[in-house]
């Protein structure tokens, strides 16, 4: 080494510092786009694996968003919390009333108004109030009401079309909602009278169940994600290493050498960004396609946050670089060739453990049998989301320790199992982490299925009425009008039975046990319907009692008893009604309504009880339909919006339809899919790496007589191994998991078989990756395998 004239060491030649690494990344990226083709080939691979795996991720950040948005339009457009405060009429107020109807078991939501004045408020979404005998549709309604399918449904909305609701307006693409402008409201007890809409309306808390499904399968669905990126970064790493190995032997020192490769997984994960923007951008035009739970998404609500889109801008280069860096770790890159690690170390087990540990410790409140829905338990979603991704990391990182310890067990066999198995013994780390994915996948999937499962079933629920079986409430109504109502739902074609009758919920004064019972105003033709009264005159009343029921009426609620009943509203406005049941009241037994149901309480006529008197009483309808005649329960929705559109129309024991969960089940399902496609690819493009670096050992031995048909199978048998093992920690992990998220919101496991299938898929996977990696392989055994330079 030559000394200078001060007697100091020369300087290094070229860049120093951050020009050393701009110089360095810059040729790093060089070489991934011209490379030659095999160099334009990996950087393509790592584009392609990397843009799924970022539109993947831009998808789950814009949840948040998603949700934001549609809460923030429902919120803008509800009716204050402090309108029934009783503003008095002005230039700037309006009487609003929520309705509600249904259509083939389809929500049909609206809102009725009235203003007071010139300057009364506009809802979100619309220019202009409609005027009475006008209405304003949203667009998934106007063209709903304009195809063959809502023929039925357009006789309830034959008022004026003046408008349609824009974007602002709606909840989602494909919400049914309408305004129509009413004169009767002002009658009408419960419309309100407001001054704005929004600020302030109180949305209903979310379901538990929903928020550890949410967040379960954000965990689910991006965690195999992750493991994707980094194997995708790891794509081409022999060549990159002989590479690296031929910088060093023209000068290149360690430090430069991994800047380098360095730049050349930060160029190929940049690109994998633009790949992955222009897919988000494409998906997102579909977003109002994908209905969940009667829910669609606008296309531009689904839009990542500005913090958590640069966490996935800057957050996938560096995990590329870090990866790489990580992979460079245990490889010695000298200008003579590369080294790997010689003897590795025997992975140790005790920190494989800490994670998944920690995992359950997170979700280990909900083995107490907690349920948050009884007892007012909140469901902490970090929580659920930190203890689920440290129980799949805890599984991904056991895989590698359980693979190498297997495999050293293994001795003996065909000559084609005994390939495979030795190669698994010099290395098993490559095979271990292109399983990850495949664990991780099957895992989450298994606790989702297992999650829905225990979630749809619950306790028994009894026997629910036939659909041929309605509902129906609407104002509390004087006699006649009551009898009007009922003959005008009888005359429609189709009905068989109609009861009417006006009801509420009552009180006994002085409390205790059982202390609720309904109080029912009829008149006595409709009266005889609910019960045998015998003879009967207005003014007469009655206990009634179900024969052989559960419940003894007569005993608590006997002639004599003094009931109350309270407005629902609170405040020093409140009215409260008390009334005496008259002790000349006769004890009667109920029989079955127009529905099929019993009413036993306190049966009385009108001129007993003074309806107008009563807070809050309703007039309760029951219809009977032929069964098997869907059209014939919309048209009583049409006889009942006549009538009035704040009569709503539903099934008896609630709407039957398909699970609910089946569009989740199926957006699950969807997401599991790609990301085990994704799983595949990359074991197909790391199993094709691992055959291209021995080409030369596979031309050998077929050169050496071994049987392509042996070389086969042996490539299969490296697969099946590994994935096997993966596959038991999977269903290990999965069953866990699946346990303590449903012990979460206090059910319990009902199905332990939800694994089968996706062990069935993960099988399937290994057939088709051996099969894919078949063609290349006969390529790389021909003898010219052999030659070198």
């Amino acid at each position: 080494m030559s000394i200078g004239p001060t007697g100091t060491n020369p300087r290094p030649a070229g860049p120093t510092g951050v020009a050393a690494w701009l110089r360095d990344l810059t040729t790093g990226a060089r070489f991934a786009l011209t490379g030659g083709r095999d160099g334009r080939l990996r950087t393509a691979l790592t584009a392609v694996g990397v843009g799924l795996g970022v539109t993947l991720l831009l998808i789950a950040a814009s949840v948040p968003e998603v949700l934001s948005q549609r809460s923030h339009r429902e919120t803008a457009r509800a009716v204050p919390t402090e309108a029934s405060e009783r503003l008095d009429p002005a230039a700037d107020t309006l009487l609003v009333r929520a309705v509600e109807t249904d259509f083939r078991d389809k929500p049909v939501r609206g809102t009725l108004v009235r203003a007071d004045g010139p300057e009364a408020p506009v809802p979100p979404g619309l220019d202009r109030l409609p005027a009475p005998g006008e209405m304003v549709l949203s667009p998934a309604l106007e063209r709903l009401l304009k195809s063959d399918a809502g023929a039925l449904l357009r006789d309830r909305f034959a008022h004026r079309l003046v408008g349609t609701i824009s974007d602002a307006g709606l909840a989602g693409p494909d919400e049914l909602y309408y305004y129509i402008g009413s004169d009767r409201l002002g009658t009408d007890a419960h419309a309100v009278r407001v001054d704005r809409f929004g600020d302030g309306a109180d949305l209903p808390p979310p379901d538990p169940a929903a928020l550890v499904l949410g967040a379960l399968g954000c965990v689910v669905l991006l965690m195999p994600v992750a493991v994707f990126l980094a194997t995708a970064v790891r794509f081409g790493g022999g060549e990159r290493d002989r590479r690296l190995a031929a910088l060093r032997l023209v000068g290149a020192d360690v430090r430069t050498i991994r800047r380098i490769a360095a730049g050349e997984a930060l160029c190929g994960a940049l690109a994998g960004l633009a790949v992955g923007a222009c897919l988000f951008l494409f998906v997102r035009r579909f977003a109002a396609d994908v209905t969940i739970r009667e829910a669609a998404v606008f296309p531009a609500d689904l839009a990542p946050s500005a913090p958590l889109a640069a966490l996935v801008t800057l957050g996938v280069p560096a995990v590329a670089v870090v990866v790489t860096l990580f992979a460079l770790r245990r490889v010695a890159v000298e200008p003579l060739g590369v080294t790997r690690g010689g003897a590795a170390r025997r992975r140790r087990l005790w920190w494989r453990l800490l994670v998944p540990a920690a995992g359950v410790a997170l979700l280990v409140p909900g083995f107490t049998g907690a349920d948050p829905m009884t007892y007012g338990i909140s469901v902490d979603t970090c929580r659920v989301v930190a203890g689920a991704a440290l129980l799949l990391v805890g599984v991904t990182a056991l895989l590698p320790w359980l693979v190498e310890r297997c495999v050293a067990r293994l001795r003996g066999g065909p000559v084609a199992w005994q390939l495979a198995v030795r190669r698994l013994q010099l290395n098993s780390g490559p095979a271990a982490r292109a399983v990850s994915g495949i664990t991780v996948a099957v895992a989450g999937a298994i606790a989702i299925q297992m999650f829905l499962a225990g979630t749809q079933s619950g306790p028994p629920r009894p026997e629910e009425p036939s659909h041929s079986a309605l509902h129906g409430r609407f104002r509390p109504g004087t006699a006649a009008e009551v009898h009007g109502w009922v003959d005008r739902l009888k005359a429609t074609e189709g009905v068989t039975g109609v009861t009417g009758f006006v009801e509420r919920y009552a009180d006994k004064e002085n409390g205790g046990p059982f202390s609720v019972t309904t109080l029912t105003i009829g008149d006595c033709a409709t009266l005889r319907e609910l019960a045998g009264i015998g003879e009967c005159r207005d003014g007469d009343t009655f206990v009634a009692q179900e024969p052989d029921g559960d419940v003894d009426t007569a005993r608590r609620f006997p002639p004599g008893t003094k009931l109350t009943i309270k407005e629902w509203a609170e405040g020093p406005s409140a009215r409260t009604f008390r009334w005496t049941v008259p002790t000349t009241a006769r004890v009667v037994p109920t029989r079955p309504d127009a529905i099929g149901e019993h009413r036993f309480g306190v049966l009385a006529t009108p001129s007993a009880v003074d309806v107008a008197k009563i807070p809050d009483a309703e007039t309760t309808f029951g219809v009977k339909v032929r069964p098997g005649d869907p059209d014939a329960i919309e048209r009583v929705r049409n006889t009942a919006a006549a009538i009035d559109p704040a009569l709503r129309i539903w099934r008896a024991g609630g709407v039957v339809k398909d699970d609910h969960y089946a569009a989740v089940r199926q957006g699950l399902l969807i997401g599991a899919v790609l990301v085990l496609a994704l799983i595949g690819a990359s074991m197909l493009v790391s199993t094709v790496e691992q055959l291209r670096e021995r080409r030369r050992l596979l031309s050998a031995l077929v050169a050496s007589g071994v049987p392509r048909s042996t070389v086969g199978w042996s490539v299969l048998w490296q697969t099946a191994i590994p994935v096997t093992l993966g596959l038991a920690l999977a269903v290990a992990g999965g069953l866990a998991l699946g346990r303590a998220t449903l012990a979460l919101i206090g059910r319990t496991v009902t199905d332990w078989t939800a694994f089968l299938p996706l062990v069935g898929a993960g099988a399937g996977l290994i057939v088709l990756v051996t099969l894919a990696s078949l063609p290349p392989m006969w390529r790389l055994m021909r003898p010219d395998g052999l030659h070198t330079e």
